[in-house]
């Protein structure tokens, strides 16, 4: 169903409502859920089409009536104009299953030692920032430090509509090119972190699990520091011992909360490795391979020195304010991507 088709989206939210007001319809709480959230999901695209005519009608009509004297005012009119539009646009390139839900996110520090922990813990703030510019909601899962600075690993929900959607552009090693604070010559190091996105699956997902199949272990959870200490002594982490996935919480009150929201975790991760094994098969049939960001090449490179440059290797966009990126601005980024991967030019 298209974002810029009205007819359509009144049509469906006519079928969301009927389907609300059967009788028994809260008897099965994970469809009503679906359906409530479906429900919500078309209601905001269509508020959005139609205030976007209302402003679009506004504009027109001063357009219309000038003779020159109010050009600023109707600029200044046009500009949240287009960001509405740059955003119907993108919701229009959804249509995954699980695009338009949350996602859970991990960040794992790789090649570069300090220098690639320290920059996981970079990549955290980034995409806290650019969560809180976006309006989602994020939720810290669990923080691991590293021996000397930064952090091992983090795991974190995103809450928002499209949030996987979104956040999938991301998946991959991320690449910093930096004179290294560690190196006590101030040399120029490279270090990657890599990004694993997942659709954050509900408590009662359909994915079965054998229990045979797990890991469980529990351990005191030491905390980073600053705003990453962790809350709670009672931190679980899963192996899956057939995919060597492993997953752990440290964030919750008790060990058994910790269990559950690692369980959770541990499915949507599961769900997207069959994802990716989907992705991978659709595209050896066109002939191609899947852009699952998990080869041997960066996705993405930060350079901070000799020069500041950010470049999207998968689709050549790149931005020379560094610190900007690095502060959340990764909506061009992610956009571009999003558009090429809808044009078929990245499989």
């Amino acid at each position: 169903m298209s974002t810029f088709d009205p007819a359509s989206l009144e049509a469906r939210l006519g079928e969301l409502e009927e389907e609300l007001n059967t009788p028994g319809f809260w008897d099965d709480q994970n469809r009503a859920a679906k359906v409530s959230a479906e429900h919500s999901r078309v209601s905001r695209r269509l508020d959005g089409y139609r205030r976007l005519r209302r402003e679009f009608d506004d504009a027109s009509e001063l357009t219309a009536m000038d003779s020159g004297e109010m050009e600023s005012e109707i600029a200044a009119s046009l500009v949240p104009l287009r960001r509405e539009l740059e955003e119907l646009q993108e919701a229009a390139l959804f249509d995954g299953e699980y695009d338009s839900g949350d996602a859970v996110v991990t960040l794992q520090s790789g090649t570069g030692g300090t220098d690639a922990q320290d920059w996981a813990e970079m990549m955290l703030r980034m995409y806290e920032r650019w969560a809180a510019n976006r309006g989602f909601a994020i939720e810290l899962l669990e923080a691991s430090p590293g021996e000397e600075a930064g952090l091992k690993s983090a795991t974190f929900t995103v809450g928002g509509e499209n949030a996987y959607g979104i956040l999938k552009a991301e998946r991959g090693k991320h690449r910093l090119v930096r004179l290294s604070p560690f190196d006590q010559a101030h040399r120029r190091h490279t270090a990657f972190s890599t990004v694993i996105v997942a659709p954050l699956l509900s408590d009662d997902g359909d994915l079965e699990i054998d229990e045979g199949d797990l890991k469980i272990d529990t351990y005191r959870a030491q905390g980073a520091g600053g705003q990453h200490v962790n809350k709670t002594d009672s931190a679980v982490r899963i192996t899956h011992l057939p995919t060597g996935i492993v997953v752990q919480c440290q964030n919750e009150r008790s060990q058994s909360a910790n269990k559950q929201t690692a369980m959770r975790v541990l499915k949507s991760r599961l769900l997207e490795r069959q994802e990716e094994e989907r992705e991978a098969l659709l595209a050896k049939e066109r002939g191609g391979s899947a852009d699952t960001g998990f080869g041997g090449e960066s996705v993405r490179s930060y350079v901070l020195h000799p020069y500041q440059m950010v470049k999207d290797s998968r689709t050549g966009y790149e931005m020379g304010n560094a610190q900007a990126v690095l502060d959340g601005e990764l909506d061009p980024f992610i956009r571009e991507y999003l558009l090429a991967r809808a044009a078929g030019r990245i499989v």
